[in-house]
């Protein structure tokens, strides 16, 4: 924690990851006084495959972040592997940076929160958030837990950011809920010593098998880090009604010693992390008048591989710009002015909606069994249709792309959303 606690402030942000830390930065830059607390000290770690898609570097140079991300390494694509097949998928490009990369999260989240902080944000550490204090239906501080033998203090804010991350304690507190009808992702990752950590290409099996060689609707990854080290780590979907039946510790030292030869792997995986992440919005109660969450917080993973620090990074954004227009003043009309209760979901479903439910429903799907086991092989035969997949996983297609791929994802998008039991970031259909 700082020697000398901030009180008060225009926006608190609780959580200094890429999606707090982002907020914060963009809220300050446009002239808020703000506060960005953690309940961490910074350098921390987190449960991440460290991967960042040309859609998170495009963010990132938005932040000014260009000259510290090329010391790290770029990668080229995706290499797919599975059902007897090896293919190398490049990044599409287009609108999008051609390229992408791998930043361990303890040096991530750190030098973005530094940005934060040099963009005039104010930084708490060691805060962990546990209540908050109400004026009606409007958010007016927020309690955190004081250190040992140390008395809770409160931060007054006039506005709140929460961007603590997939389990968000105090979204809980503020009425936020998490619906696993639709897919969600179990994940672990580990770092290992490998001969290869300078590939050109992060690597992913989309033939998962577990520890009885049943086919996992998921997949594996290596990332290579450029250090020495990669990433490697393993996902699986699950559904209320279909939950995943893995232990992931194990499963992970299975996959690494399947690719112990081809990685030129040393040792054992180290630094073992897992995670259950809310995926496609699968959300609800994501603001309030004058608060909102973010990122994995407001269930900003994509559905389809498991990534979030792209949406983190641009929820953070987002978010900002309301706030620089004045949403949650409670005063004038329109979106930019409106309450966050009504400008937030909204701003998240017109981003987000059609390809969070088409990407939902897609997932689900490969929870069925033998869905994977017959498709799997069909999808991996074509270069084409897996260069398509790797757009719309690794969710490449933008807003402004009028190409063929791009508007047959929207247009699926938007049939999705009409058979919805619950819209992302929302209640059931009345």
């Amino acid at each position: 924690m700082t020697d000398q606690v901030p009180t008060s402030t225009d926006l608190l942000v609780v959580g200094a990851g890429p999606a707090g830390s982002a907020a914060a930065a963009w809220a300050a830059r446009s002239g808020l006084n703000v506060v960005l607390a953690d309940k961490e000290t910074f350098p921390r770690d987190k449960a991440c495959g460290d991967g960042l898609t040309p859609r998170a570097i495009a963010e990132l140079d938005r932040l000014g972040l260009s000259d510290w991300l090329s010391a790290y390494p770029s990668n080229r694509g995706l290499r797919a592997c599975g059902f007897g097949q090896e293919l190398y998928l490049p990044w599409p490009g287009g609108s999008l940076p051609g390229r992408g990369s791998a930043v361990p999260r303890t040096t991530l989240d750190t030098r973005i929160r530094e940005e934060a902080l040099a963009s005039g944000a104010r930084g708490v550490e060691n805060a962990r958030a546990v209540d908050v204090l109400r004026d009606g239906d409007r958010v007016i501080g927020v309690v955190f837990a004081g250190a040992k033998d140390q008395p809770n203090f409160t931060i007054s804010c006039r506005r709140l950011v929460v961007a603590d991350g997939y389990r968000s304690q105090l979204g809980r507190v503020l009425g936020r809920e998490w619906h696993q009808d639709t897919a969600f992702g179990v994940a672990a990752r580990a770092y290992v010593k490998s001969g290869r950590s300078t590939d050109e290409w992060i690597t992913s099996h989309l033939e998962l098998r577990g520890t009885q060689n049943e086919l996992l609707p998921g997949y594996g990854w290596v990332f290579p880090l450029g250090d020495g080290e990669v990433n490697i780590g393993v996902g699986a979907l699950a559904t209320e009604k279909r939950p995943a039946d893995v232990h992931l510790k194990d499963l992970i030292k299975i996959y690494a010693d399947l690719r112990r030869d081809d990685w030129q792997l040393e040792g054992e995986p180290r630094g073992v992390r897992s995670a259950m992440l809310p995926m496609g919005g699968a959300v609800s109660g994501v603001a309030g008048p004058n608060w909102a969450l973010i990122g994995d917080a407001a269930g900003c993973v994509n559905p389809l591989n498991g990534e979030g620090i792209d949406y983190g990074l641009e929820t953070g954004r987002l978010v900002a710009e309301l706030f620089a227009a004045g949403a949650g003043t409670g005063r004038g009309t329109g979106r930019s002015h409106a309450d966050l209760n009504v400008a937030w979901p909204a701003t998240l479903r017109e981003h987000y909606g059609a390809a969070f439910s088409v990407a939902r429903r897609l997932a689900t799907l490969l929870t069925v069994p033998g869905v994977l086991r017959y498709g799997g092989p069909v999808g991996m035969r074509s270069s084409h249709l897996m260069t398509v997949a790797l757009r719309v996983m690794g969710n490449l297609v933008l807003e402004e792309d009028t190409d063929y791929v791009a508007r047959l994802w929207r247009g699926a998008g938007r049939v999705s959303q009409r058979f919805d039991e619950r819209v992302p970031f929302g209640e059931p259909r009345s």
